[in-house]
This record gives structure tokens, C-alpha cells and sequence, in this order.
């Protein structure tokens, strides 16, 4: 495995300057952020995650609005009483998307992120105390809690809300494989804590957050 002035020497070349790769480079929100996000709007952005899985999300993202009168403003102490027969009744409704595998995960991701602000004191709290040095561990902890949090729709969460995450993409993996920290696409466990191991030297060795030495990496596929 290289260093990471190697990849930091490989996306200058590629980007031109330092000033347009910082510029394309995303931003993770600081704890203070993610801690002063309401459980509520955790609770949307995950069933918008959920939603837009295998499907077009600007598609998704134009009947958002609507999603947010029938779930109640995603208010969790609301959507965790919504019973089979409320879910059957969203089934009928033309406006959203009908997926009942994926209305069912609404109230139970609301049950999850009830008992961890019963824990907690909020989700924000929870997810701002996190490690980014074991952000593999909080994966996993939102795949088993969760409802249809599986595969890269955890990770794909975190970057939505701004917590500090790798995503292990395609691209990603390739770079990570042509590097040999792995030598196929990480899914199992061991494999995935190579990556976290990889990614926790490069951020010591840069001081960059996960989610920019994610997307670095990434651009150092040939396309």
C-alpha cells in the first residue's frame, strides 16, 4: 500500500491544482452539525436513502414532498404507530412510491432511532459520538438496528447527513484492490477492516477526512 502523498501527488496531477481539488472535494459537517440535526430529519433522510435504492432519485427526491405530509413530517414518535393497516392504506396512494417492503422500513427505522435517543439523548448525539476511526462498526450497528440499511445504503446515509465516511464503491474498491490493501470488492468483515485500517493510516498521514480520501481514491481509476 502506498503512502498517501502518492495519492495526494496523483490527484493534483489529475485535478490540475491544489485549488481545484479542494474545491471538487465534499465537506463533512462537524459534530456540532450532525449533533444539531432533529431526530426528524434523520428519520427523512434515511427513508430517503431507503427510497432511492435502485431507483432514479431525482424521481424520488420530486415526490419527497409528499412523502413528508403522509409520514407525519417524519416525526419518529408519530411514524412508529403507523400499523399495517395505515401502511396498506399508503399502498393506494398514487402520489408516493409504492414499494411496501420500503414503507414498512419507515416505521422501524423510526423505532430504532427512538431507542437510540432513549439511549443517547438524540440520533445526532449518537451519530456525531461515533469514531470515523471505526465508521465500519456504526455500518454495521445501522444494517442489524435498522430496516433495509444493508450493502452501501448505510454508508450512502451517513454522506447524505455529513457525517465523515468512506463509501466503498466500485471505483473505490478497484483503487483499494490495484493497491493491494484488498484483493476483491469488501464485503465481508475482514475485508472491510483492512479498508477502515488503510483508511485510518492515510488520515493520520493527512489529517483529510474519510470522505475525501474516499473520492481521492476513486479518481485514481482509469476511466
Amino acid at each position: 500500500m502506498r503512502d498517501y502523498q502518492w495519492l495526494h501527488e496523483y490527484c493534483l496531477n489529475r485535478f490540475g491544482s491544489a485549488q481545484a481539488l479542494e474545491a471538487f472535494l465534499p465537506q463533512p459537517r462537524t459534530s456540532a452539525q450532525l449533533r444539531g440535526i432533529s431526530d426528524d430529519r434523520y428519520l427523512s433522510t434515511l427513508a430517503l436513502r431507503v427510497f432511492r435504492a435502485g431507483l432514479k432519485h431525482s424521481l424520488v427526491d420530486a415526490k419527497w414532498p409528499v412523502f413528508e405530509q403522509v409520514f407525519f413530517g417524519f416525526d419518529p414518535e408519530k411514524v412508529v404507530l403507523m400499523g399495517a393497516e395505515h401502511l396498506e392504506r399508503l399502498m393506494q396512494d398514487e402520489r408516493i412510491i409504492r414499494h411496501l417492503g420500503k414503507l414498512k422500513s419507515v416505521p422501524r427505522n423510526a423505532q430504532m432511532i427512538l431507542d437510540v435517543t432513549k439511549e443517547k439523548g438524540s440520533f445526532g448525539a449518537f451519530i456525531a459520538d461515533w469514531p470515523v476511526t471505526d465508521i465500519i462498526g456504526l455500518w454495521k450497528y445501522l444494517a442489524k438496528h435498522g430496516n433495509q440499511l444493508g450493502g452501501l445504503s448505510a454508508p450512502r446515509f451517513l454522506r447524505m447527513v455529513g457525517k465523515d465516511t468512506f463509501i466503498p464503491t466500485d471505483d473505490m474498491a478497484a483503487a483499494l484492490i490495484a493497491q493491494k490493501v484488498i484483493d476483491k470488492q469488501p464485503t465481508s468483515q475482514r475485508d472491510l477492516a483492512l479498508v477502515q485500517q488503510a483508511f485510518n493510516q492515510w488520515h493520520a498521514e493527512s489529517g483529510r477526512p474519510l470522505c475525501q480520501l474516499s473520492v481521492m481514491l476513486a479518481h485514481t481509476v482509469n476511466h
